[in-house]
Order: structure tokens, then C-alpha cells, then sequence
């Protein structure tokens, strides 16, 4: 399934939120051209490395083409016109103003493909009194309100262990494109017109924070860290066992009463002070201390399967090799091994969407640092001639043009 096949995206992103975007529509079956500056997108330098390729930019750029345009060269820019003229969608993650700047912003790119979809990603947004303040995921994860809420009941606030505002961005920014897609396929062709999505990190992870805006907005509370447990259901989180640790996420009386009785003392689904989620989630140490009392005499796989075999979900805590080890992770091919053309396959997680019980993988890893650059110029209508004197130039670079 390649429902994006026949769509053109020209991708003007680097590092991770733009790329991690155009990596998902590549899987869809976008051709994604991807312009990178002389020394390359920044991911390209950053390890890990496997025989000198970068894992995080063969992860990020499956599935794209690379040409190499110095954008601050006036001929290198006409290419890049040239480029979105004929394209359905651009995706830059400049600072705001700097592609207004290199000549390649919104206002220019609409005058050659007035139908064109241009999407920006950004710290901040296109407007607003912090749109120029500069934004790694850190940052925006500290200013969201997500550190804030993240880390161990009465410690201080941590980050996410994974770049989410960035992976947010990415993902958001897909979401964008595809609506916008849609809405541009309806219209008819003489009434079809471009559209400019302005897509913040900030904005991303604000909304993405359903259980903080429910304590904030509806209950008058503040948010509190509460590591491991939720903050509004009780008993729903890590708990003592044998070995490590399980995780129990009871929801409703029902469950609640089928612990009570697996461990042994229905008394507690009647006690007073568990009788509702809420009071549970107030009495949550007399709780825990009763649970973990009875999850420490045995060994997780053991508690795992009695908890299931209830009805509650029950889980161990894995790390990603371990999970990556099972039959369902196989089953389901989370991890897929692409073609690369340095490293022979390059193992990619992919986007987890199936279509038909499908699940869309790029038909090729990532490209070599200018690797397309000739084939991308000709498809232009570029001769030979002018390919070699752009390159001469150091306007262009490509593998295939040493």
C-alpha cells in the first residue's frame, strides 16, 4: 500500500522533527527529495556510527532522495524554485524568517506553485513574542509544561527519554501535510490553491498533555510529578515484585474487586477508603503497601500471567532490545531491513500504520550524501553541460557528480 505515490515533497528539514516527518510520508510512498547543504544535514555527523554512517540519519531519511544545493547561491535557489514548481508539498524547519531570507519562503514558492502545501516547523511558531527564540527538543520539553509533570513523587522534573517534542513536531507536521492533501484533492483543479502550516514544538506538546489540562483546567489543581503511578487512578502503575517490578493498571471497581480477590483478601474491594478510583488514588500508600506486600513474594513472568489470566492489564517493564526479541514484535515486523547503499541493509522502525493489515516500509534506506543530485537536475530538464558547470561552481554536490 502507497497511497502517497505520485506526490512530490521537497524537503528543506534537517536533524530530526522535518526529517522524522518526510520519513513517514516516504514510507506512505511520497517522493521525498531531500536538499542538504554542502556538509550535509547535521544528523549525518552525529553517532552512533556503523561503518561510518550515522545511525540516526539512516533511521530519519528512508526512502528520500538527496541532492546537495548551497542555498545561498542565487543559481542554487533558482533550482530549488525550479524544484517546488513542480512539487506538491515543501517542509522546512528554518528558523522563522530565514527561508523568507534565502528566497525560498512561502510568498516565493506560492508565486511558482500557487497550489503548493508549505509547512514549517519550528520551536515557537511563525508568530508570537518567543518565535525567533532558538529550540531543541530540551528546551520546548522544559517550557511545555512536560518536565514540569515528569519524574518521581516529590523529586524534581525530568525529561522524556526519548526527543518527544521533536518526534511530536514530526508526526503533527505529517498530520498537517495529509489534511491539507486531502482538502487540496477535493477542491477542483482551477479552485485549488496553496496553504501554509505553521507547525510549533511548543504548540505540539501542549497538547499533548490530556491528564495536565484536566487537573489544571476542570479540578483546580496543580500538577504534580508522580513518577511511576498515575495521578488519577489507583492502583495504575509500578509496583515491588520478587525479581524487578510489575506493572498493574486497574480501571473501574470490577478489576478492583478481581485484585482484591487474587490477592487473597477481598476485605480490601470493600474497605472504605478504596471505594472509588478517587479515594484510592488519596489513600494511595495504605494501597501500595498492601499490593506490594503481595507482588513482592513472587517473580513478574508469575504475576504477569495470574493478572492477565483476571482480566487486569498487567505488564513487565522491558527495554527495547528485550521487547524487540519477542514473537509479536516479529510478528508484527516492527524493526524492517531496508537497502542502504553503503551498508547493504540498514534496520528502520518504520511507521506503525497497516493498511489492509500492510505496513508501508521506504523501498530503500537513506541516500547518500548528494546521491541524486544528477538524476534530480535532468528530471529538471538540465543538461549534461549545465550539471557539471553547477558543480564546478560548488553550487551543486553530489556522489555522483565526484
Amino acid at each position: 500500500m502507497k497511497p502517497l505515490s505520485g506526490v512530490r515533497i521537497l524537503d528543506l528539514t534537517r536533524v530530526l522533527a522535518g526529517p522524522f516527518c518526510t520519513a513517514i510520508l516516504a514510507d506512505l510512498g511520497a517522493e521525498v527529495i531531500k536538499v542538504e547543504p554542502p556538509a550535509g544535514d547535521d544528523y549525518r555527523h552525529v553517532g552512533p556510527f556503523k561503518e561510518g554512517e550515522s545511525a540516526l540519519f539512516a533511521l530519519n531519511n528512508r526512502g528520500k532522495k538527496s541532492i546537495v544545493l548551497d542555498l545561498k547561491s542565487p543559481e542554487a535557489r533558482d533550482i530549488a524554485l525550479q524544484l517546488a514548481a513542480v512539487s506538491d508539498v515543501v517542509i522546512e524547519n528554518f528558523r522563522p524568517g530565514v527561508a523568507d531570507r534565502l528566497g525560498i519562503g512561502p510568498k516565493a514558492l506560492h508565486a511558482a506553485n500557487p497550489a503548493l502545501i508549505f509547512a514549517s516547523i519550528s520551536g515557537f511558531g511563525q508568530s508570537g513574542p518567543l518565535a525567533e527564540m532558538p529550540a531543541y527538543d530540551v528546551v520546548v520539553q522544559a517550557m511545555s509544561g512536560w518536565m514540569d509533570s515528569t519524574g518521581e513523587e516529590g523529586g524534581g522534573p525530568l525529561r522524556t527519554g526519548e526527543a518527544i517534542g521533536d518526534i511530536a513536531a514530526g508526526l503533527y507536521a505529517a498530520v498537517g501535510i495529509l489534511a491539507a492533501l486531502v482538502g487540496r484533492g477535493r477542491a477542483a483543479p482551477e479552485a485549488q490553491t496553496g496553504v501554509q502550516i505553521d507547525i510549533a514544538m511548543l504548540d505540539c506538546l501542549v497538547s499533548m498533555l490530556p491528564t495536565s489540562h484536566a487537573l489544571h483546567h476542570y479540578a483546580g489543581v496543580k500538577v504534580q510529578r508522580t513518577g511511576n503511578r498515575h495521578p488519577l487512578s489507583t492502583p495504575f502503575g509500578a509496583f515491588k515484585s520478587a525479581d524487578n517490578a510489575v506493572i498493574i493498571a486497574v480501571l473501574g471497581a470490577r478489576q478492583f474487586a478481581q485484585l482484591a480477590k487474587l490477592m487473597g483478601d477481598e476485605t480490601i474491594a470493600s474497605d472504605p477508603r478504596f471505594a472509588s478510583d478517587e479515594l484510592r488514588t488519596r489513600h494511595e500508600p495504605e494501597l501500595r503497601a498492601l499490593i506490594e506486600r503481595w507482588t513482592s513474594q513472587f517473580p513478574t513472568e508469575v504475576l504477569v500471567a495470574e493478572l492477565l489470566a483476571q482480566g487486569i492489564p498487567a505488564a513487565p517493564i522491558l527495554s527495547l532490545a528485550e521487547v524487540l526479541e519477542t514473537p509479536h514484535a516479529a510478528m508484527r515486523d516492527l524493526v524492517s531491513p531496508v537497502p542502504h547503499h553503503s551498508l547493504g541493509t540498514s534496520p528502520v522502525a518504520g511507521q506503525p500504520l497497516r493498511f489492509n493489515g500492510v505496513k508501508p516500509v521506504a523501498v530503500q534506506g537513506a541516500p547518500a550524501l548528494g546521491g541524486d543530485t544528477r538524476a534530480v537536475l535532468e528530471g529538471l530538464g538540465l543538461t549534461a553541460t549545465q550539471i557539471s558547470g553547477l558543480f564546478a561552481a560548488g553550487i551543486v554536490k553530489g556522489a555522483d557528480l565526484a
